[in-house]
């Protein structure tokens, strides 16, 4: 282990790894301390190292911590008594890392119990090839811990965001994303149904989750979360990112079918001609990176009546009968029906969602009759959708 190069070697794996400086210095200090220990020390020592990151020079000392008779026990028989008994015990007295309060005062005069107390060790460089090997491992282990948390630091920045990776590979239906500095997880719930992922293709995903558990993928990517319809809108439509039109709600059904309700901030803007864009360029930007999942642009409203009315389109509604507890009754011609409701529920379970209004589909002809398919409610919509699931490894 040459030591007068590890400052050279740690300036240049900060700024490959994008890790700070300090952080690698500290993992360099420890190991090389846990080196010092496995070759020289005696069992139990508490051994420290100091790189002097300008000479390359190390020093070395022994940690002991001070303590009396009501902080350690000297009888090792009495410690397993008590433990047997499942009394709360104190530590066992070590000569190596404990020093007595009365002989710490001749060192430090006003030392206090608890206090360490720091004694400089013989410097040494040359270490045997086991405890060198064993300190470059516990170096590129912490490294690596390191640029993990180095890494999950800078996507939490980013959580709710685009980004744009390289598929990588498939396990058990999830999709292994290189990001360049990390990999990224899309689970398989959070796939588009029916969508087909090619290794090497590069895709955008929306960033779900940057987490720091030690057994699970650090990045959660999705592509069926509805937040991602309105990031990809962000990204298409100026008016969007500069928020002179919001996007007030989305409904999704991922593959499928998406509708979501916009609104312009400023008089004359037309928010659902700036979704689609000239000639519709803009929204089949987003269909098409959706693998032509259908989209359906309506214009909110704060009539509860008009805005259940357009949530139905393409259908052409010619009545809502507002009713109490969020509900309501839509009154359209035979010929919408279809339309209106959607081939297995769905356009009207879509727009119960984008609402959240319970909405009773009618025909206007007869308007008594309970139709199949005809109603949905909001609660049991949001109840059929899975939460998140993220699986730990090897489930």
């Amino acid at each position: 282990m040459d030591l007068k190069n590890l400052n050279r070697a740690i300036e240049q794996i900060a700024e490959e790894k994008g890790i700070d400086k300090r952080k690698i210095l500290e993992v360099v200090e420890s190991s090389i301390a846990a080196a010092y220990k496995k070759e020289y020390a005696k069992r139990g020592e508490i051994i420290k190292a100091k790189l002097d990151s300008k000479t390359g020079e190390v020093k070395f000392w022994k940690i002991k911590n001070v303590v009396d008779e009501n902080t350690v026990l000297f009888d090792e028989e009495k410690r397993k008594e008590k433990k047997e008994e499942g009394e709360e015990v104190l530590p066992l007295y070590n000569p190596e890392r404990h020093i007595l309060i009365k002989e710490a005062k001749d060192i430090k005069s006003d030392v206090q119990v608890g206090e360490d107390l720091e004694f400089p060790l013989e410097e040494r460089e040359d270490f045997g090839r086991i405890a060198a090997q064993a300190a470059k491992q516990v170096i590129l282990q912490k490294i690596r811990e390191a640029e993990k948390e180095s890494v999950i630091k800078e996507y939490q920045g980013k959580e709710g965001e685009i980004i744009s990776g390289i598929i990588q590979r498939i396990e058990r239906g999830n999709v292994f994303v290189d990001l360049g500095r990390a990999t990224g997880v899309m689970f398989f719930n959070e796939t588009i149904p029916g969508e087909y992922y090619r290794i090497n293709e590069r895709m955008k995903f929306y960033l779900l989750a940057a987490q720091e558990e030690e057994r699970m993928p650090g990045l959660i990517l999705s592509r069926s979360h509805p937040k991602f319809i309105s990031k990809l809108f962000e990204l298409e439509v100026p008016e969007i990112h500069d928020k002179t039109v919001e996007i007030k709600s989305i409904a999704r059904e991922a593959g499928n079918r998406t509708k979501i309700a916009v609104a312009s901030n400023v008089e004359g803007v037309d928010p659902v001609g700036a979704c689609v864009g000239q000639r519709g360029m803009r929204v089949i930007s987003v269909t098409n990176e959706l693998g032509n999942e259908k989209i359906d642009i309506i214009e909110w409203s704060e009539d509860p009546a008009k805005f259940v009315a357009a949530s139905l389109s393409p259908a052409k509604v010619k009545g809502v009968d507002v009713l109490p507890r969020r509900e309501a009754k839509v009154f359209v011609p035979e010929d919408q029906l279809s339309l209106a409701i959607g081939k297995g529920g769905q356009n009207v379970r879509l727009a119960a969602k984008l609402t959240g209004w319970k909405i009773d589909v009618r025909s206007l002809s007869n308007p008594d009759k309970v139709l199949e398919g005809g109603i949905a409610d909001v609660e049991a919509v949001e109840t059929e959708e899975k939460p998140v699931e993220v699986k730990k490894d090897g489930e």
